[in-house]
């Protein structure tokens, strides 16, 4: 059961809004299209490229030889700049994160394109992002105000067995994308994660020393450092476990327990160590969104930011809420209190204080049970329960 993918309404296929024909990039497929390129933040198996409307190109393209608005200093309320102009390049599009990202973005007049791998085609274009020339064609010609960086291999466990590629997509690749933003004047939002803490001293600020105890967090860090080191301007937004609506219910480790909790006839362990934060990617994606907006108004917005849910709960705790919010059984369900001592090493506590982003009035949290409701009934098996419910 734990293939079944999300039953879609056929509404779901309508366009929206800024969603015409997929641009496409006039010159023949680079060589990126030949190589993997890991995997996209939140479950997406990689980066690329995705429909929006005509980019405004560098090279003989509409304002060639003008100066661009939008890089031209902070906007003033009630300017003459054309709202829809602003772009936006999201990698990991295909990805649970970054489909929420993209999806952000485009329903609020920007004009976003997202970058895939695998999965890309037909709604994205592919682009490896260990391609560097591809990388830099795609920027040069879509010409983006903002780019948020959302691919990574984000599993520790995957990270531990496979350390080269996961530093070449973790570090390697994101300094050369903060590179390539710097080169056009972008603002960069490269997305990290909690576990560059060791989860001994919560909360965390954005100021506090980082200690990751796996590997994951450590090549998260250092593409942190690749990130600023290669363009000061750029902002890195840390962010806790993610869960929202997911095409499989593997694409989160919130998720993921769903078939567990379900199927009752069989007792099944939980773990009741580790304090998570679960947080709705359709929470990230607004928090990334304002950020840019503000960005623009305030070129100060820059640096090291931290956004979280904050309702604190072991991953027993989110799968006793789940059986709740669907009125199932949880006695079937056992807490786990001893440190987990398979697999890579986790933090206990990596509460991110988010103070910073909220002094900026940047902010969304939807509550747990409601987010885990919308982002579950499709997989629910007790179809009876369901029309009951939501019909």
């Amino acid at each position: 059961m734990s293939a079944r993918r999300r039953e879609v309404p056929a509404s779901a296929a309508s366009p929206r809004p800024n969603e015409g024909a997929p641009w496409r990039r006039a010159r023949p497929p680079s060589r990126s299209a030949r190589s993997p390129a890991g995997a996209g933040a939140g479950g997406g198996p990689g980066p690329g490229l995705g429909p929006a409307g005509p980019p405004r190109r560098r090279h003989g393209g509409p304002g060639e030889g003008t100066q661009d608005p939008l890089r031209a200093g902070p906007l003033r309320a009630g300017g003459d700049v054309d709202i829809p102009s602003r772009r936006v390049l999201i990698t990991g599009a295909t990805g649970l994160l970054g489909r929420a990202v993209f999806k952000e973005f485009n329903e609020n007049n920007w004009n976003a394109v997202g970058c895939g791998y695998r999965r890309a085609q037909p709604r994205f274009e592919q682009i490896n992002l260990l391609d560097s020339i591809a990388v830099h064609e795609i920027i040069d010609d879509f010409q983006p105000h903002v780019i948020v960086h959302c691919a990574a291999e984000r599993r520790p466990d995957v990270v531990e067995s496979q350390p080269d590629a996961a530093s070449q997509l973790n570090v390697a690749a994101s300094g050369n994308l903060a590179r390539e933003a710097a080169g056009i004047g972008a603002f960069l939002i490269y997305i990290s994660t909690d576990y560059v803490f060791d989860g001994t001293s919560p909360p965390y600020k954005e100021t506090d020393v980082p200690n990751p105890l796996n590997l994951y967090g450590k090549t998260k860090l250092e593409g942190e450092k690749a990130v600023l080191e290669n363009n000061e301007d750029a902002a890195v937004l840390r962010i806790p476990v993610l869960y929202g609506e997911v095409e499989r219910l593997e694409e989160s480790a919130v998720t993921v327990m769903f078939d567990k909790v379900q199927f009752s006839n069989k007792s099944a362990n939980m773990d009741h160590w580790q304090q998570r934060f679960p947080t709705n990617v359709k929470d990230v994606a607004t928090v990334c969104r304002q950020l840019a907006e503000k960005r623009m108004l305030d070129p100060s917005v820059k640096g090291t930011f931290h956004w979280s849910g904050n309702e604190q709960m072991t991953k027993y705790e989110m799968a006793c809420a789940i059986a709740d919010a669907f009125n199932l059984p949880s006695s079937h369900l056992r807490p786990i209190t001893d440190c987990p001592v398979v697999g890579a090493l986790r933090p206990r506590n990596a509460q991110l204080d988010c103070s910073k982003l909220e002094m900026l009035g940047i902010g969304q949290r939807t509550p747990f049970r409601a987010g885990i409701k919308e982002s579950l009934w499709p997989f629910l098996v007790d179809k009876r329960w369901r029309q009951t419910v939501f019909h």
